[in-house]
């Protein structure tokens, strides 16, 4: 019985380097020493120059239709942000829930649950969070919480559909 060679790279599998670079790039990212694009950037490289992708793999794995979404997101809300659109609906937000940070994180939830069932979940939180950080800016309150109730909101309201 003929039996394939297993591919190894530097004398280790190719799940070993690429576990391993992956984790180096986490850990340096983590550290904030550097920009996080230039880290990433460099650990994909990392991944093609070991031999553990080829370059038509790498290129087949990029989401291009996820990518001009998220981009076309942003510019939107770069420009509405800009209007003034956000500051609006912030304050909105902050009178119907009477300025109670809990009524805020259920009010912003619910919105988000409702988007999200349905916009994608990365678009429908990129759109509820400058309203969320301008209404934690004005009421001087963390907006973590809010945010993370968003999130889970969003994957929440993202099932619905």
């Amino acid at each position: 019985m003929h039996e394939t060679p297993i591919q190894t790279i530097f004398g280790f599998s190719p799940l070993l380097v690429a576990t391993s670079i992956l984790i180096l790039t986490y850990a340096v990212i983590i550290a904030e020493r550097f920009n996080r694009a230039i880290v990433a950037l460099l650990g994909a490289a990392a991944v093609i120059g070991t031999g553990v992708l080829t370059q038509d793999q790498a290129i087949q794995g990029i989401d291009f239709n996820t990518i001009g979404l998220l981009t076309g997101m942003m510019i939107l809300v770069g420009i509405t942000k800009e209007c003034g659109i956000f500051q609006f609906l912030a304050i909105k937000a902050a009178k119907a829930a009477k300025g109670s940070p809990w009524g805020i994180l259920v009010m912003l939830s619910m919105v988000t649950a409702v988007l999200s069932a349905f916009l994608d979940n990365v678009t429908t939180v990129l759109l509820v969070a400058p309203v969320t950080l301008l209404i934690a800016d004005e009421l001087k309150i963390n907006p973590y919480p809010l945010l993370f109730a968003e999130i889970n909101a969003s994957n929440t309201g993202g099932t619905a559909t």
